[in-house]
Order: structure tokens, then sequence, then C-alpha cells
């Protein structure tokens, strides 16, 4: 186990009810990372693969069918990892000292064996949370609880019908509601509930924001914010781009941002991000590729549902885990190389992480602390 693995575990326990000293350690991090990235952009023959986070498309088969996803439709198509192929991928998981496993898709909860998944990484110790859009909570919770589960965010996608317009399918915010519901009654806060709200033209709105914000009060599920994509390789920017966003939008958006600020000044739980990383977010949206700040994505490893193994979502291919094993493709020249191209941005570029990008790059923090 890892120096910081071993910190998080003995620290976790005092920092989980103490908001404050919990930000002090965020700080801390931030601090340590901008200090590393001023180092690299000067000497990047230092830069060096430390994989912490795993992401694991357990299948690409959704209940939905999204505007802006190609899941469910023509993005690796009927593909699944199957469980001895899971568990010998988290053996080689836990023997690297990764931090975190996240479980999508797809929709993960169409894995038959999304139990058996999770009762191994709980198993194993390994942070695990699941990224889902909510529909099967219901019928699922008692299972993953049972096998240790605690941790679950949920694709938001708009209030009410918005929602409905967006998944394409009629009655699913309803359904949505209900699901949340359901775990918030019977497990309390003993599920940690997060919103992955997504900030796309038909969301840019105040009157969104609040419906979304009273939504999140209501089922005590904090807001991550993320923004709609222009180079991944499931994601679109919907038909003609009319999810997408352009100058002429610059003032709906910076209206947004207000908006979010002057919530979370009210109730700082619902919402973490910083106020340099939410300033960032109309100048992410509206630049693109052109948004030029140095990508931390050495840190992740993703992993498809046919099998294959990238640095990240978008690029940066290792292998496939029906050739070889993870422990096998992880630190050989092409992924030194892969992290080294990906902090200098020879790449599509893309805004995954934002907040972090924006938080350890000491000019970047700067310009959007001042604003």
């Amino acid at each position: 186990m890892s120096t910081h693995s071993i910190l998080r575990e003995l620290l976790e326990p005092v920092y989980r009810d103490r908001p404050s000293l919990k930000e002090q350690l965020r700080a801390a991090q931030a601090q340590l990372n901008r200090l590393r990235t001023s180092a690299w952009e000067r000497f990047p023959q230092l830069i060096y693969p430390h994989p912490e986070h795993i992401y694991l498309v357990l299948t690409a088969n959704c209940n939905l069918r999204c505007k802006a996803c190609r899941y469910g439709r023509d993005f690796m198509p009927g593909q699944q990892l199957a469980l001895p192929v899971v568990r010998d991928l988290l053996d080689d998981v836990k023997a690297l000292n990764f931090e975190v496993v996240r479980l999508y898709g797809g929709e993960p909860l169409l894995h038959k064996q999304i139990a058996e998944i999770v009762e191994y990484c709980t198993k194993l110790r390994l942070r695990t949370y699941l990224t889902t859009n909510g529909l099967l909570l219901r019928k699922k919770i008692d299972d993953l609880f049972a096998a240790g589960l605690r941790v679950v965010q949920v694709g938001m996608y708009g209030i009410g019908e918005d929602y409905n317009q967006y998944v394409q399918r009629k009655d699913r915010f309803d359904q949505l509601e209900e699901n949340i519901a359901y775990v918030r009654e019977r497990y309390g806060n003993e599920v940690r509930l997060t919103l992955n709200w997504l900030l796309m033209k038909p969301t840019c709105s105040i009157d969104t924001v609040r419906e979304t914000w009273a939504f999140a009060t209501r089922y005590n599920a904090p807001i991550c914010i993320n923004l709609i994509h222009h180079s991944l390789p499931y994601f679109t920017e919907g038909q003609d781009r009319e999810l997408a966003f352009s100058e002429a939008d610059r003032p709906a958006l910076d209206a947004v941002v207000e908006e979010f600020m002057r919530l979370q000044h009210r109730d700082p739980h619902l919402l973490q991000s910083t106020p340099a990383i939410l300033r960032s977010i109309p100048d992410w949206l509206i630049k693109g590729p052109n948004m030029r700040v140095p990508c931390d994505r050495h840190r992740l490893i993703w992993v498809g549902a046919d099998g294959t193994v990238q640095m990240c979502y978008v690029t940066f291919k290792l292998g496939n885990l029906h050739e070889k094993r993870l422990k096998d493709m992880l630190f050989t020249q092409t992924h030194i190389d892969a992290a080294r191209d990906a902090f200098k941005l020879n790449c599509p570029n893309c805004h995954c992480a934002y907040g972090n990008r924006v938080s350890g790059h000491a000019p970047t923090r700067q310009k959007y602390m001042t604003a």
C-alpha cells in the first residue's frame, strides 16, 4: 500500500465529519500538485505515470438513449467485461496500489454480476464507487449495499421534462426520483449520493440551477458539475451541436456560475468546487480544445467494455485485457510517453478532471481566482 493510501486510511475517520479539516487537506494536496506541475513544465522528463484511479466500463449496454451518448447504440455494442476478467484486473489493481475504483458503463446495473464485482472490490479493500443513471437502484441497492457499496453517483440531466427529453424516454425523471428516494429512505446517509449534473445548453439557466439545487437539498446529494464534451469517443454534442456552447452563450454561462456560487455560499456541502474552478467553466465550454491547461491523467487508467485499456477516456491505448494482464501494460515506455504527451496536451485535448487541472496549475488558478 502506498504512503498516500496509508495516510488516507488513517485520516479518513478523523476528517469524515469535519468538513473544514477535509477542505484543509484538499487545499494542501492542491498546493502539492501545483508545485509538481511547475516542476514538470520546466523538466518534462520528470513526468512518470502514477495511476491511482481506474475506471471500469463494465458493460456498453444501457437502458436509456441520451442525446449525447453513444452507449447502448454504436459504441462497443454488446460488449461486456466477464467476471473472471474483472477479478484478474482487480487483483492487479490491488497489487499496484491503485486508490479508487469506479464502476460505470453504459449502465453498470445491467451487468448481471454487478453485486459480485462490488463484493470482490470490498474483499480487496478497494475504495469503490458506482456511476449509474439510477433507474435500477431500487431493484439493486440491497444486494449492492450487502456487498459493501457505500458511494453512488447518479447522472442528472435536468429536472422533470428536461430530463425526459434528454434521455429520450417518457416519465423517466419520476422513476429516477422514486429510486433516489428509496435509497435515502432505506439507508439514510449510509449511502453517499452525488448528482453528476450535466451542464449543456438546454440546462444552462438560473431556474434549472435552482431546481437542481432544491433536488440536491431534498436528498442530501452534493452536485458535481459535468460539462458537455467535445472529444470523448462515446459522447457527442448532440445533433447539429444542439447541446454545445458558443461565445454568444457566455452571458448565460456566467449567470449560471454566479448562481452556483451564491447557492454554494449558503450550503457549501452541496458543491465543493472552488470559486476558481467555477469561474473557469465558461472558458472550458466555449474554448474547447483551445483551453490549454496541463493534464494530470497520468493518474488514471480507463478500461472499456471490450477490454481496451487506455490511460484516459479519449486516447493513449495501452493494450487489451483479452491479450494481456493490466500489470503487464503499465509503466512501459508506451505508458511513460503517454503520461508526458498528455501533460503537454499532445492529444485531442478535453476537459476531463477540469477542476483538478485548474487547481493544480498555478497560473490558471490565479487567472480565475481574480476573474
